[in-house]
């Protein structure tokens, strides 16, 4: 690979000794991987009926690597949202930050949903995870990839941060932040980074970088854990940054990140810093199965603690009238909680939380559409669903061909029920079916189009 001079001498000085470790390492193949989605399995279930061979990755417990040869994104268990495939590496930020059942959990540079998708399985369906990204495009894949994962308690925003601090101070018990940077740790993912490089040097990345993590503070709460990654080795965007907003921001400490997972020290020596730097996290491609990563765990010792949740009103009962006669037909739970309807489209609004005044792509989970005297429910509620939940179920064995049919948006002679049916392979969703005289028109995907 051939790589621009200037970036060799900043890597020279960097690694030492090591440049030539690092530099044969980009000639290397890439490790590529995938993260069981436990809102739907267990990574042991998965690794049971995955055929292909799964290796652990040390620091996430739910990640796997798996041989480039292989297309796991063909599968059509991918299409259930049993995994996300995701570079091994980046699995660190939001799989080393500390996240419960019940955390209000806000990833400030969101897409495509990698890290938002991690951190909601750890939620459980309990708490929020906010999921922002400045650019409304990328939003696009951030909606998509939240409802394949069956999220139940997301909403999608795209706002700037600044506007989120404004609205939301103190309100968030964790925050991910994967910054926006020079991309150096990507050059092997990707060799267009390589050719980008020039335009995106540090300089130009430092001051978004400075920015976001100012504002992630307001948004955070008191005894709140914020992580900061990065996907490049410059010390001026990992602890240069970091650095930086220690000395102005003195309610914030940093965690250590284990070592033991096959991270290295930060380089303080690199910035002229203090030995606190070294809590931070570096992983190299020579080193570790993995790109490039920068990782931080910045603890906010006094501040605000989380704010109240005053919640919106839910519409009355009138009016999810055919919602609840759709649930009373065809569920065999209750879906309960705060509901808002934009339009004939209605959604379960995680907390109650009141989000006006923030550009939103999803306000929460999309049950489906309010259609005259009518409830027709959404792609992303079926994946929120599981089989006991459904009084019509259509499961097909793993292997089947009618799965491949189906999502094809064919339909096909079929027994049981007579109306809505929840399709699965084996016992997870895919989507939905309708059942007229033994016949399922096929749904698969009505309602994944962006609102």
């Amino acid at each position: 690979m051939k790589l621009p001079d200037e970036y060799i001498n900043k890597m020279k000085k960097l690694l030492g000794e090591e440049y030539e470790a690092y530099e044969k390492s980009l000639d290397l193949p890439r490790a590529c991987g995938l993260r069981a989605n436990t809102l739907k399995i267990s990574p042991e279930e998965l690794k049971n009926i995955m055929d292909i061979e799964l290796e652990e990755v040390r620091w996430c417990d739910t990640g796997f690597y798996y041989s480039p040869e292989e297309r796991p994104g063909k599968n059509p268990l991918y299409y259930a949202g049993l995994y996300y495939i995701q570079e091994p590496s980046a699995m660190c930020a939001a799989g080393l930050l500390p996240l419960y059942p019940g955390d209000r959990v806000l990833d400030l540079c969101a897409a495509p949903g990698g890290k938002s998708t991690q951190a909601a399985a750890k939620l459980k369906g309990q708490g929020i995870i906010v999921s922002n990204d400045i650019s409304a495009s990328r939003c696009r894949a951030l909606v998509k990839n939240t409802e394949l994962c069956g999220v139940p308690n997301a909403v999608v925003a795209n706002e700037t941060p600044e506007r989120l601090a404004e609205k939301f101070p103190g309100f968030f018990t964790k925050i991910i932040i994967d910054a926006p940077c020079s991309g150096e740790g990507m050059f092997r993912k990707d060799p267009e980074a390589v050719k980008s490089w020039t335009g995106y040097k540090s300089e130009v990345c430092t001051s978004l970088q400075r920015d976001i993590l100012k504002n992630g503070a307001k948004l955070l709460a008191e005894d709140g854990i914020m992580s900061y990654s990065t996907c490049t080795f410059s010390p001026e965007e990992n602890e240069g940054i970091i650095k930086e907003f220690l000395e102005s921001h003195p309610e914030f400490e940093l965690f250590e990140v284990d070592k033991s997972l096959g991270f290295e020290n930060g380089r303080a020596e690199a910035v002229k810093g203090g030995r606190e730097l070294e809590k931070c996290g570096r992983l190299f491609p020579h080193k570790v199965k993995g790109e490039g990563h920068f990782l931080a765990l910045l603890h906010k010792t006094r501040g605000e603690v989380p704010s109240e949740i005053v919640p919106i009103k839910s519409p009355n009962k009138k009016q999810l009238a055919d919602f609840y006669d759709f649930c009373g037909e065809y569920l065999k739970c209750s879906i309960e909680g705060y509901f808002e309807i934009h339009g004939t489209s209605l959604f379960k609004i995680p907390l109650g939380v009141d989000f006006g005044g923030i550009r939103l792509k999803r306000s929460g989970l999309y049950l489906g559409e309010l259609k005259k005297n009518r409830f027709e429910p959404s792609q992303a509620f079926a994946m929120t669903l599981t089989p006991d939940m459904v009084k019509n179920v259509i499961s097909f064995p793993i292997g089947d061909k009618r799965i491949i049919s189906y999502l094809k948006g064919e339909s096909f002679v079929t027994g049981g029920g007579e109306g809505w049916s929840l399709v699965c392979i084996d016992k997870y969703p895919l989507g939905w079916g309708k059942v007229q005289k033994g016949r399922m028109k096929n749904k698969y995907l009505s309602g994944w189009v962006m609102q």
